[in-house]
């Protein structure tokens, strides 16, 4: 990892309970002085110099929580990620981590936001436990977890896989161009889709920005797609429109990194074959359990 991103990749992963030193402002307008202060705090924190951008957005109030929330943006010229804190009324405290609220089902909560709709699906349509990929072609992680997916899935014929684009475009060059390429296999063989995930996966290493045209069209000529059509739609506003619908999708859902899975809604960062098959393993017995 490059040194620029270390400090700002410790701010995003890092679960931290912090106080800092915070003149209390008038209530009118607590806005400007605070987020001047989380700026502030971070960079001092973090060693975060001039050419990372930091953009704090205006902290709400969370219900009757007495916690404000607020979206902070890391930029550099390496790439950009965002992080969601939460802060006390009084400006003194700056909490990161997960803020639950146990009046709400959270499955429910997830499940309700997921648009799989136009998503390829991998097993039974009417499988009781869904799998929902939101990946990177270019993620090594998600390669990993492809690898880890190919060995956990035989074993579960209750089980689907539904995937989703997230394309990460300020790390990964050509990421964009393989979504754009899958969105067009799909489109003209839904069960070609499948091969080509295999197929990006498998042939990852030799994949670059310079190259990806050429291999995702040499994919539709094995696969016995039409080329024309093909090359067609990996320029079409319609492939956009649906690479871009998936990303949204993802951002409502507070994707912030890939992969991020929700296995019946929960959810799941990294490449954990062992969080899979427990989650899996989970649904199952309860099912099985609200039979009897």
């Amino acid at each position: 990892m490059k040194n620029k991103l270390r400090p700002i990749t410790l701010l995003l992963v890092a679960t931290f309970v912090t106080s800092f030193t915070h003149a209390q402002q008038p209530a009118a307008n607590p806005q400007t002085p605070l987020q001047k202060s989380i700026e502030t705090y971070l960079r001092r924190a973090f060693a975060l110099g001039p050419d990372v951008q930091i953009t704090i957005a205006a902290p709400t109030e969370i219900g009757n929580s007495g916690l404000l929330e607020t979206d902070i943006d890391v930029k550099t010229d390496q790439g950009s990620n965002q992080v969601k804190m939460y802060l006390t009324k009084d400006g003194r405290y700056l909490l990161r981590g997960e803020l639950s609220d146990l009046s709400k089902d959270p499955l429910a909560e997830n499940t309700s936001k997921l648009d799989l709709s136009k998503s390829p699906v991998l097993g039974d349509p009417k499988a009781t436990v869904t799998v929902v990929e939101f990946a990177d072609f270019e993620c090594p992680v998600c390669r990993s977890l492809h690898d880890a997916l190919r060995g956990i899935l035989p074993n579960y014929p209750q089980v689907k896989l539904i995937f989703k684009d997230f394309p990460l475009d300020a790390l990964h060059p050509w990421a964009r161009t393989a979504s754009l390429a899958g969105r067009c296999t799909y489109q003209q063989d839904p069960a070609a889709f499948w091969k080509f995930y295999d197929f990006i996966y498998d042939k990852q290493d030799l994949i670059s920005a310079a190259n990806v045209y050429e291999r995702v069209v040499d994919f539709a000529a094995q696969a016995n797609l039409n080329q024309d059509s093909f090359k067609a739609c990996l320029a079409s506003p319609q492939a956009t429109a649906e690479v871009d619908a998936s990303l949204a999708n993802g951002n409502l859902l507070e994707v912030r990194s890939t992969p991020t899975l929700f296995v019946n809604g929960r959810r799941i960062v990294g490449a954990d074959p062992h969080g899979i098959q427990q989650y899996i393993d989970y649904e199952l017995a309860q099912q099985k359990s609200a039979k009897k």
